[in-house]
């Protein structure tokens, strides 16, 4: 018997990813409301409540709400929104989190799937700081280069769409100025962070792909670690991780450049450590598609734990 799965906001930017990562599989039914019922309360209680696994691609409101309707017990949960990051009952839906992470999920009725900064920023602080490189409390900046895409609806629109009111040629531009993106906390919470982070974020004329960067200045950390204790740290975590990969040292120090766009279409996030020993400076990099493991690629994988599915279904 096949799962039956319902996307709610399968028309979205991440929902129409997932059907159609989900299309045309074996192992789960993917089912659909008419167009004219997405936005009617009753027919979406139905099918949410009649499921075996939502997928709630919403806004934070429509996504509180969906999960208001579901009555029935059985039914689990991957929320694709901010909503519930870091709420009580919800397991956080990145895997590679730490050792019993994905059995978590596999576990759990509630599941927020991670947003693409903060999965980035949190695979690179949490096994530093569970190694005791980084502690917990030290200032700790992100900065982060992302494809419009990321943006949702109107930011996509306001690179491709001409008559946009606010239609833009910019090749680059920074954002979040007032220092309150949205995925800061969740950042903080699941990064095992004492302090909130400095997260600069900026967007760039391409649609998808992704760079955050964790900047370290090594001596002011304790211990003073050098790069290969960083580089150490995340490969001990990461590894025999599909999904989760560290560049070696050396390959690494050969690369003139880090293009965002260098994992679209794939699954991997991988992270590099950049360094100059003789400054005792270093810099982690995690590279990502924002729309894959970023987003569409992460819920399918949770799913696939959920439902006790092959892990690696439907992923690339």
């Amino acid at each position: 018997m096949t799962a039956r799965i319902f996307i709610d906001g399968e028309a979205g930017t991440t929902g129409l990813r997932i059907r159609a990562r989900l299309d045309g599989r074996a192992d789960v039914t993917v089912a659909s409301l008419p167009d004219d019922k997405r936005k009617d309360a009753g027919a979406r209680a139905g099918m949410l409540n009649g499921c075996d696994l939502a997928i709630l691609c919403l806004p934070d409101a429509a996504a509180r709400e969906a999960v208001a309707l579901i009555g029935n017990p059985d039914v689990r949960i991957i929320d694709a929104s901010t909503a519930h990051r870091t709420a009580d009952g919800w397991t956080y839906g990145f895997p590679e989190l730490d050792a019993e992470q994905a059995g978590r999920i596999a576990e759990a009725k509630r599941v927020a799937n991670p947003g693409c900064y903060a999965l980035a920023s949190i695979a690179m602080l949490r096994p530093l700081i569970s190694a005791g490189l980084l502690p917990a409390g030290h200032p700790v900046t992100l900065n982060a280069v992302s494809g419009y895409s990321g943006g949702g609806r109107k930011m996509i629109e306001s690179y491709e769409d001409e008559t946009a009111a606010d239609y833009t040629e910019a090749p680059f531009r920074v954002y979040g100025l007032g220092l309150e993106h949205k995925h800061v906390p969740e950042i903080e919470v699941h990064g095992g962070l004492k302090r909130r982070p400095l997260f600069m974020p900026s967007v760039g004329r391409f649609s998808q792909g992704m760079i955050v960067q964790l900047p370290l200045q090594l001596w002011s950390l304790p211990g003073k670690p050098e790069p290969k204790d960083i580089h150490g740290a995340l490969s001990a975590h990461y590894q025999d991780r599909r999904f989760v990969t560290v560049a070696d040292l050396a390959s690494t120090a050969a690369m003139a450049g880090l293009e965002p766009e260098a994992l679209n279409g794939t699954d991997e996030l991988r992270l590099h450590v950049f360094a100059n020993q003789a400054r005792e400076q270093a810099v982690v990099a995690a590279l990502v598609d924002n729309l894959g493991k970023g987003a569409a690629g992460q819920a399918v994988h949770n799913m696939n734990l959920m439902l006790g599915l092959i892990e690696e279904a439907g992923l690339v």
